[in-house]
């Protein structure tokens, strides 16, 4: 492969990115496309089956609103791919609000944080559920409840983490860990609230 068929480096797509370059801008999506497919699919594996939202849906809809962050200034994939999941997050949650409105008047309920993972009709409310203690735990601290996000729903390991976020792994892993334990009691919370 000579030096014209190498895609050019994504951080420096970035950059060209956020000084302007509309061009850039379109040769990013090929060269991301993939991982943003990988962290959808992270995604999707929780989805309850019959979602309505598909992962090309999820990654497309994501880069349209990654397209609309004009004001971000890039600085490297890491972060790049932080946001990305963010989005992908967002787009989900919301679109679970939808269907739980539509379908039940919006009543979530409250689950664990391992029947979060477990495939099941109810995802959607799992999802919602989840979605409120993470909110809740990001007025706790925001750090650990971004940490969650990342390896949680991003898919993102404790050194890609580390690198989105510009922590040590080792924080990284303490804000993991910490997190887990304070979900497990919010979530536990919930559910006793429901029976």
């Amino acid at each position: 492969m000579n030096d014209d068929e190498v895609p050019p480096e994504i951080t420096q797509l970035l950059a060209n990115w956020s000084a302007g370059e509309a061009d850039a801008a379109e040769q990013l999506m090929p060269a991301v496309y993939a991982e943003l497919r990988r962290i959808a699919r992270q995604y999707w594996q929780r989805e309850r089956n019959n979602h309505t939202l598909q992962p090309t849906a999820l990654v497309h809809e994501a880069y349209l609103r990654l397209a609309d962050q004009k004001q971000t200034r890039w600085q490297n994939r890491a972060q790049f791919f932080a946001v990305a999941s963010q989005l992908m997050r967002r787009i989900l949650v919301d679109h679970a609000r939808a269907h739980l409105a539509e379908k039940r008047g919006g009543h979530a309920e409250h689950i664990k944080l391992e029947e979060a993972l477990i495939p099941s009709a109810e995802r959607a409310a799992n999802l919602v559920a989840l979605d409120d203690a993470l909110s809740q735990l990001a007025a706790v601290d925001a750090r650990k409840s971004r940490v969650v996000e990342l390896r949680f729903f991003g898919g993102l390991t404790v050194e890609e983490t580390s690198e989105a976020m510009g922590l040590n792994p080792a924080t990284v892993r303490r804000d993991w860990t910490f997190a887990k334990a304070w979900l497990h009691r919010a979530l536990g919370r919930g559910a006793q609230s429901q029976a």
